[in-house]
């Protein structure tokens, strides 16, 4: 694996700037349509499974964050309060509360559960400048996350559906799990709640592991201050782990802010919040994908899935057209010309694309190209037509490499 730092900035997919300060990159053109396909991927397998996506402020009183525990138990990594007048305001470290305020906006009743929250939403970390590092360690992050507010007899289902969503993710992505692991808390003064309530939770987690055939590990100190978790480890080029994904299951934001629901029986009943995150940031799982793939990503996450190189000048136009009507056709694609060097150098800049369309006389002549792959395998000419079919059979099937 090579370092996405380094490489990220070769291929021109993000950078960074001292004004803009440490901790906090960039995205170029070709990394933020990384990005863009993976948020629109993971908002429609969100939406197939029931969620509704919402949005949220990056703000919120001081107040919301001390109701929620994150003041109390999180401070050191939370940025400084912002007077506005006569309030307090925060950037957010986390996007729960704001979720379990949406859920309590009105009265809810058990017809309603599971109710699945989801947003694509920034959140902020004051950390240390030591140990940021590219995308992989940000001070500002767009975080996959969602909230599923259920029944007690619901959680372990939710956690089930929750668990296969990953692995279907990351599957798609060619995201190879270093380990997973069920985070508990330890000796440390930082958790709150009963210790019934977190043996509850820890053994939901358990056995929702256990129902998958996954080994993991359990580690203590390791858990949210509010509740036990599984977390989905990566490693990085210097075997540096990381956790990519996550379910956890809290009892205790529920109750701080008085969540409830109207059972069949109508009295109020309190639900629990299980907290859900498929790709972790955007910012995390790119770096990840960066050093996976070293660049040559699956045809679907491809910067640029097609390149249509026109031998001479005589063909650009038709290679022109060709492009437009694979960008028509959903594809990210472009021509490179003769005026950015011989056919062989044209070739060699684009090897990273997946799919290489070459426009001599004879192809323009009829209508085709001459197909090549990014490993170098050369196909029988193919008409524009069945290329454009091709390539997007590939990306939506969202298949590995060509």
């Amino acid at each position: 694996m090579q370092d996405h730092r380094r490489l990220g900035r070769e291929l021109e997919l993000f950078d960074t700037d001292v004004l803009m300060g440490a901790g906090l990159p960039y995205w170029l053109p070709d990394g933020a349509a990384i990005r863009h396909v993976l948020e629109e991927y993971v908002r429609e397998l969100e939406r197939q499974a029931g969620y509704q996506h919402v949005y949220s402020p990056v703000l919120g009183k001081r107040e919301l964050y001390e109701i929620s525990g994150h003041w109390a138990h999180y401070r050191d990594g939370m940025y400084p309060p912002m007077s506005i007048g006569a309030e307090q305001v925060v950037l957010r470290p986390s996007i729960c509360p704001h979720h379990a305020l949406i859920f309590r906006s009105r009265a809810r009743s058990y017809r309603e559960l599971p109710l699945r929250l989801a947003e694509i939403g920034a959140q902020f970390r004051s950390e240390l400048s030591g140990v940021l590092g590219g995308l992989s360690r940000v001070r500002a992050m767009q975080l996959n996350d969602a909230h599923i507010f259920c029944t007690l007899d619901e959680v372990a289902g939710e956690v089930a559906a929750a668990l296969a969503m990953i692995r279907q993710a990351h599957q798609a992505m060619g995201i190879e799990p270093a380990r997973y692991r069920l985070s508990l808390p330890g000796e440390s003064g930082k958790y709150v709640g009963s210790e019934q309530m977190w043996d509850q939770a820890a053994a939901i987690l358990a056995a929702a592991l256990a129902d998958a055939g996954l080994d993991y590990d359990a580690e203590e100190g390791e858990a949210a201050f509010y509740g036990p978790k599984i977390d989905v480890q990566i490693a990085d080029c210097a075997e540096r782990e990381a956790s990519v994904a996550t379910v956890q299951v809290d009892f205790y934001q529920p109750e701080r802010f008085e969540l409830s629901y109207i059972a069949a029986d109508g009295a109020r009943h309190r639900p629990v919040m299980v907290h859900r995150s498929v790709i972790g940031s955007l910012e995390r799982v790119v770096a990840h994908l960066i050093e996976r793939h070293a660049g040559a990503f699956p045809p679907w996450l491809a910067p640029v899935q097609l390149v249509v190189l026109p031998v001479t000048e005589t063909q650009l136009p038709q290679a022109r057209a060709l492009i437009g009507r694979a960008v028509a056709g959903g594809l990210r694609a472009e021509v490179t010309g003769p005026e950015h060097g011989t056919l062989g150098a044209r070739i060699r800049a684009n090897r990273l694309v997946p799919y290489q369309a070459v426009m001599g006389a004879a192809e323009a002549s009829e209508g085709a190209v001459a197909l090549r792959l990014r490993n170098g395998t050369q196909l029988p000419g193919l008409s524009e037509a069945d290329l454009i079919d091709r390539v997007r059979l590939q990306v939506a099937a969202r298949a590995g490499q060509p």
